[in-house]
């Protein structure tokens, strides 16, 4: 694996690699080569900003992030997103991490499809955030070089990213359908399925139990 990528080096500690190896047993390549862009393109918008961040929770934060779309972690009644970062934070307390950083990987990748709030968050959340949002919807696009975008595409090739992963995530949502309603997970559903409903806000309101 490349050491050094547009300035940022990849962690090579005892976690790190296991955190890799780990990931990339259960993980294909378009998966495993997104989650370390993640992390690349995260850290080089901490360092851009001049953040304090923990290098190496961050990238177990972004090699685990979509964990759960795969079935050995799959469940049938939490979101993926919950799925990956229980599998992070059992992987961190197995190896004597503390909480407060086990939940803080937690936090980041529970919280890496939501809008609007990781970017006020502690730094690793927010990274892990940025870095999905870049790789995946091409936020902050423009934020970053045509030389750092060609150095991490090098190191870690999209392939058919679009096309692969619109897959994997429609798969995962399809499995379970009642963990996507109010998120953006929903969105795979409905382009699968243009005429599939979710329930209605307003709806489950009027019809609760309470006279008012």
């Amino acid at each position: 694996m490349t050491s050094v990528i547009s300035g940022v080096k990849i962690p090579d500690s005892q976690l790190a690699r296991e955190a890799a190896e780990l990931v990339r047993s259960y993980e294909d390549e378009m998966l495993f080569n997104h989650s370390v862009r993640v992390y690349v393109f995260g850290a080089i918008k901490g360092l851009r900003q001049k953040l304090k961040f923990d290098s190496e929770l961050l990238y177990v934060a972004a090699v685990f992030h979509d964990l759960g779309l795969v079935d050995h972690y799959h469940t049938e009644t939490k979101r993926f997103e919950v799925d990956g970062a229980d599998a992070a934070r059992d992987f961190l307390r197995a190896r004597g991490i503390a909480e407060p950083q086990a939940d803080l990987v937690w936090e980041a990748i529970a919280l890496h499809t939501t809008p609007g709030i990781p970017q006020y968050m502690k730094p690793e959340i927010a990274l892990t955030n940025a870095g999905v949002l870049v790789d995946v919807v091409g936020v902050g696009f423009d934020e970053y070089t045509p030389e750092q975008r060609d150095e991490v595409i090098s190191a870690f090739p999209r392939g058919d990213f679009k096309n692969e992963f619109l897959k994997v995530q429609t798969c995962s949502a399809l499995k379970k359908p009642q963990t996507t309603f109010g998120t953006v997970n929903f969105d795979y559903i409905e382009d699968h399925d243009p005429s599939f409903r979710k329930p209605n806000a307003c709806t489950r309101i009027r019809n609760t139990p309470w006279q008012s």
